[in-house]
This record gives C-alpha cells, structure tokens and sequence, in this order.
C-alpha cells in the first residue's frame, strides 16, 4: 500500500468515531497516510485512532461550530501537517412523516450534513489550496433520488451534492479537486438502527434487488478510497450507482408510485411514526446538541 498517493499525506475526516469514517480511517492508513479524525465522540475517535497502523489525531469538534473546526484546523496542521484530503463524512439521519418530526431536530440534520459539510470546507479550504489536495463530500442514493419519510436527510444530502458541484467549479482553477461520494445502503449502526423501524425496513425492502441490499461498510471505504486516490470527480459504492445518473427524472414518479400504493397500509397499521435521531452517533449528537432559543 506505500505505493498509494495518499502514502505519507495527512487525511481529514469527520464523523470518524464509527462506521463509514472510522472504515475510510482504516483504509487510508493501511495506504500510509496519516489520518486526522474529527468528530464529537472523543473516545470513540480515540479508540480508532489507537488502531490505527501509523500516525493519526483524534480531535473533538462540531462540525456545525466554524470556531471549532478553525481550532481543529490549526491543531491538525500543527501534529500531522497540512491535509492533502478531507472527508466530509458527518452525517445525521431521522425518519418519519414531515408533520411529525421535531422542527428544531429537523433543522440540526440540515445542520450537521449540510452546513457541517460547508464549514468543513471552509475550515480546511486554505490547506487544499496550499497542497493542491482533494475535498471529497460524502453523498448519497438520497441526492440521486428523494424518498418519502427521510425529508431531512434527503434534502440534506441533496444540498450537499449542489454545494460540491458549485465549490469544484470555485476551486478548479486552483489545482483542488472536489469529488462526491454517492453511497447506497451502507452497513452501519445508523441503517441498523434505521430496520429497526417498520416504516424505514420497507422502504428500503420495497426498492429494486440491487438498491435493497446492504453493503459492507469496508468494502465501500476501500471503492471511497481508491476514488480518493484518482481524485475522481464521482465515486459510487456500488458501482452500479452511476446507472441512475442518466434516468434521474424518472426516480420521482416510481417513487411516488410506490409511497401511493404502501404508505396507506403503513399508516393503518400504525407504523408511520417519527423514529428521532438513528444510530448511536446520532443519539450522540443529540446529547451534546444544545439548541438556543
């Protein structure tokens, strides 16, 4: 793996305490590179940190506090060197109808997928233009094609594919690639958690054979990866993801097909309901989430 380009460069990557982060952790130090893991859960960061084969950083910070990710910048940049990449990973997720869901929860999954993203660039931006590196903002089947129950997530991760489009167009000229991540069913404790659930079990069960399925979350690091190395403007895990690029307005219709002929027998059996925060680092985003007034 020395042979990597990402050997001996340092790696940004938030939401890196569990699941795809802590993977993408693992993969790109098996490459040689020294890894930098951000994110709320300073033991779970450190425990991944500690497995980890060569050097690594774990360092606490909200990536919806601009002041905190500024500090984790410097602070990263002082221990492992200016990054060559950055990962916007963070991510949060909740389900249910858009009626019962917590507004003030609602608006902190646009916070942390949506703005957390943005600031994370912010924060690093001036080392990708220093490095000539490569911002890569972790997406989803959600940004291809919205589906009912997940409004937050859905139109948090659709945001965050425009906001990437919009900031490689910025950055080009500068020598800094930007990629997107689309990533289908991922095995971590947030889909767990997600199955757990009636409503979001048949949702995803109700999709096509190869839509349904869930991958393991190693074996969509290691695609991530390896797109991070060719800093692809695109990365889809699974491969079969990019066919849906091209029939992209057709995905509303067969949607709202589908929600018309299940979403009534749903709700008579009184499965629709709001799910709060899913997997543990959602749970754990919430306990350290103080919302103002």
């Amino acid at each position: 793996m020395r042979s990597s380009p990402l050997a001996e460069r340092t790696i940004v990557i938030t939401g890196a305490a569990r699941g795809v982060g802590a993977a993408l952790a693992h993969e790109v130090a098996r490459r040689g590179a020294r890894v930098a893991l951000l994110g709320l859960e300073k033991a779970g960061l450190d425990a991944v940190a500690a497995s980890l084969p060569g050097p690594a950083l774990a360092v606490e910070a909200d990536v919806t506090d601009l002041t905190a990710l500024d500090a984790a910048a410097h602070t990263v940049r002082a221990g492992l060197g200016r990054p060559s990449a950055v990962v916007a990973n963070a991510g949060i997720a909740e389900g249910g109808a858009f009626l019962a869901s917590d507004p003030a929860a609602w608006r902190r999954v646009i916070d942390v997928n949506l703005t957390g993203s943005a600031h994370t660039a912010r924060a690093f931006l001036p080392d990708l233009l220093h490095t000539a590196g490569y911002f890569l903002q972790i997406a989803s089947l959600a940004s291809l094609g919205a589906a009912p129950l997940m409004s937050a997530y859905c139109a948090s991760k659709a945001g965050v594919e425009a906001f990437a489009h919009s900031l490689r167009a910025e950055v080009a000229h500068r020598g800094v690639g930007v990629g997107i991540a689309y990533l289908n069913w991922t095995d971590t404790e947030m889909i767990r958690d997600a199955d757990r659930y009636a409503v979001l079990r048949e949702l995803r069960t109700h999709m096509p054979p190869p839509a349904r399925r869930v991958y393991p979350v190693d074996v969509v690091a290691a695609r991530l990866v390896r797109g991070m190395e060719r800093r692809r403007t695109a990365v889809y895990a699974p491969p079969w993801l990019r066919l849906l690029q091209p029939v992209r307005p057709a995905l509303p219709p067969v949607v709202l097909r589908v929600a018309r002929r299940e979403l009534p027998r749903l709700e008579a059996a009184g499965q629709v309901r709001y799910t709060g925060p899913l997997g543990a680092g959602g749970r754990a985003d919430r306990a350290a989430y103080r919302p103002g007034p």
